[in-house]
């Protein structure tokens, strides 16, 4: 049996998280509060996904030219969808992470639906500490765990 800080490799990973960035995006789309209610509510079904009450969306960064635009929330029963959409430059960035698999390719084809992008770059990961000899792994001494933040 392993304890919560063991890694099993025969363990599933703990969850699967999506990142997208888009660029070249019709800024009319980026900045149309329900065309990004609606790709929220599509993409979570079309990943077999159940929301967690309705997403929270908030117009941000409005201090900033090339930031400025919407910012959406939304929780599902497995975790979460959550996307910042800079109108003013054409660009989106996407995190879809849930502990239940979905399929990548049907989550980028509905945010291309929605978004239209010219480029996009996509990472798909798996999280959690499911391998044995994971890189990137830091481990930290009793010292560094009990020190904190200045």
């Amino acid at each position: 049996m392993t304890t919560q800080n063991e890694t099993n490799s025969a363990r599933a990973p703990w969850g699967q998280h999506l990142v997208l960035d888009f660029n070249g995006c019709p800024k009319e789309l980026l900045a149309d509060k329900e065309n990004i209610l609606d790709w929220s509510k599509e993409l979570v079904q079309a990943i077999d996904m159940v929301a967690y009450g309705e997403p929270i969306i908030e117009h941000f960064a409005t201090h900033s030219h090339e930031a400025a635009g919407y910012t959406l929330l939304q929780m599902i029963e497995t975790s979460n969808v959550a996307a910042h959409f800079a109108e003013n430059i054409g660009q989106v960035y996407i995190d879809v992470f849930s502990c239940k698999a979905f399929d990548v390719e049907v989550a980028l084809e509905i945010c291309k639906k929605y978004f239209k992008p010219t480029q996009a770059n996509m990472h798909n990961m798996d999280r959690g500490f499911h391998k044995a000899n994971q890189c990137n792994v830091r481990n930290f001494t009793e010292e560094e765990r009990n020190e904190r933040a200045a």
